[in-house]
């Protein structure tokens, strides 16, 4: 199953709280606008690199707490699949921006 990246990012963002993505005017998908998300891109991309931090380190306390004999195994599990998710999206979104730049940087002037 493949995700596009801007999907992967509105998905957060409503996720977040965050206004959704445009993918210009027409071409929205469900919830999609044609506004720019209130903060632009970057803030965007800063809270979904703290969100995923957030996400590891819980996962990491889960897991201290499981090897520790005071968690529970299913917490540990639920913990480490949100926090791969979340690395997953952030890396995605990477990849597409990494692709882009390098486009941008082929082309003639």
């Amino acid at each position: 199953m493949s995700i596009g990246a801007l999907d992967a990012a509105s998905a957060y963002g409503r996720a977040a709280g965050v206004a959704p993505l445009s993918r210009g005017p027409g071409i929205g998908g469900p919830g999609a606008a044609d506004a720019p998300a209130a903060g632009g891109f970057g803030q965007l991309v800063q809270g979904m690199v703290g969100e995923a931090s957030s996400s590891l380190k819980a996962a990491e306390t889960a897991s201290t707490r499981q090897i520790a004999g005071k968690g529970d195994l299913i917490d540990v599990v639920t913990a480490m699949g949100a926090a791969e998710v979340a690395l997953d999206t952030v890396v995605a979104v990477r990849d597409r921006v990494v692709n882009a730049y390098s486009e941008i940087m082929r082309m003639q002037i």
